[in-house]
């Protein structure tokens, strides 16, 4: 039974940094891509930035293109995201996610995510 556990969420001042941490487990993920999506107050969830667990490779979202980062670490089967020079519009539950054989042109779409985490709160203050 595949399992995605998230931490690190909190409360930061604008301008400041968290990093949010995916613990996956129940098999092995070689073929799934890791996406990260984030729920606002009165908004739709909408996804943040996504990367292969084989090869590496990352996709973002425009609004966070060059502030945040998602890596991961094959071993420990975690994944992370790191977010940096926050903003009071990042606030949101953000969602850990897993999607077996993914094609990149559909990165976004949460419903090709089959697992998901119940997801911390990011809180930024103004």
């Amino acid at each position: 039974q595949v399992q995605l556990v998230e931490s690190g969420g909190g409360l930061v001042q604008t301008g400041g940094s968290l990093r949010l941490s995916c613990a996956a487990s129940g098999r092995t993920f070689s073929d799934y891509t890791m996406g990260w999506f984030r729920q606002a107050p009165g908004k739709e969830r909408e996804v943040v930035s996504a990367i292969r667990w084989s090869g590496g490779s990352t996709r973002y979202t425009d609004s966070v293109k060059g502030r945040f980062t998602v890596s991961k670490d094959t071993a420990k089967k975690m994944v992370y995201l790191q977010m940096n020079s926050l903003k009071p519009e990042d606030t949101a539950v953000y969602y850990c996610a897993a999607g077996a054989r993914l094609m990149w042109s559909t990165f976004d779409h949460e419903t090709r995510y089959e697992h998901w985490g119940k997801g911390p709160l990011v809180t930024v203050s103004s």
